[in-house]
């Protein structure tokens, strides 16, 4: 297997576990408020990840050396993507935040070139987020999900679209100064240190939800951990790759919704599959599909995903 598909490989593994967060957080915050379901989830998500990291003292030698990037990282991604996110999502349909987020590569592309000279806009580029979008558009079509019908919703979409800033800035971050950091390393701490503060400050700015929690709670609570320990330890991983452009890495994620749609039809009773989603999937996968078969001559030798 090539460098190259093994970061396209990996990739789409990530998005398709990224792919569940919708629904799991919304199940989760039928039973819990934003910060403390966010800041509880994320602490697992640090202590998941530890055993796969390094020796304790490599560790905090790691974390001293960069702890500028870990704190530009925890504080873009974990603090404040996660805090609009989770209270956006709170205001808006699932699958209208689903929607939202998967307008990132767009907001990705933007961010990267401003922030990387070497990660400019491109035609082919362009073009593979104009298609990606409309699939989008389309698949959110097909579920009805484009309805604003109150000012909250309007604020829930303004907030996720702040959220996809963060998380583009974070990425690009990891990208230009995270180099001979350990990926795990950066997860646990970040993620970690992130929820233990989300969790803190739920206390001050959120009333506690007097509700026994049923099983499924906390079911989807260990799969939402596990998802971002896993996902955020590959994307990282990838970012560090030699080569790997962040704005191109992220147009993966136009699989997101379409996957989503696919697990609303698994798990959501009502939900058939439509016309107009069916046809949005093709159009992301298609431009996908062309966009990566077009670059692969300029693929540049990568390190394998391995741990260091």
């Amino acid at each position: 297997m090539s460098t190259g598909r093994n970061t396209i490989i990996w990739a789409i593994v990530a998005c398709l576990l990224w792919s569940t967060a919708y629904a799991g957080i919304k199940l989760g915050l039928q039973y819990d408020t934003p910060l403390h379901f966010a800041g509880i989830r994320f602490i697992i998500s640090g202590l998941m990840i530890l055993p796969f990291t390094v020796k304790p003292s490599v560790y905090i030698v790691m974390v001293k050396e960069y702890w500028k990037v870990i704190a530009l990282v925890l504080v873009l991604q974990t603090l404040i993507n996660y805090t609009l996110f989770y209270i956006g999502l709170d205001l808006v349909p699932g699958s209208l935040g689903a929607v939202i987020v998967g307008s990132q590569p767009l907001v990705t592309a933007v961010v990267a070139a401003m922030m990387h000279e070497e990660d400019k806009l491109t035609r082919k580029k362009i073009i593979t987020i104009i298609f990606g979008i409309s699939g989008v558009i389309i698949i959110s079509a097909g579920r009805q999900a484009l309805r604003l019908g109150t000012a909250a919703e309007l604020l829930g979409v303004i907030l996720i679209l702040l959220a996809n800033i963060a998380t583009a800035s974070s990425n690009v971050v990891v990208s230009l100064k995270s180099k001979g950091l350990n990926p795990y390393v950066l997860s646990s701490a970040t993620l970690g240190t992130g929820g233990l503060i989300l969790y803190l400050v739920s206390f001050a700015v959120e009333k506690p939800v007097g509700v026994i929690k049923p099983p499924v709670y906390w079911i989807d609570l260990i799969w939402l951990s596990f998802m971002s320990a896993f996902a955020f330890s590959i994307w990282y991983m990838l970012l560090q790759r030699p080569g790997v452009k962040v704005s191109e890495l992220n147009l993966w994620k136009f699989l997101i919704p379409a996957v989503g749609a696919i697990l609303s039809w698994i798990l959501v009773p009502g939900e058939n599959p439509e016309l107009l989603t069916i046809t949005g999937m093709i159009i992301i996968t298609s431009s996908l599909i062309m966009f990566f078969m077009t670059s692969k001559e300029k693929v540049k030798p990568q390190k394998t995903l391995e741990t260091r």
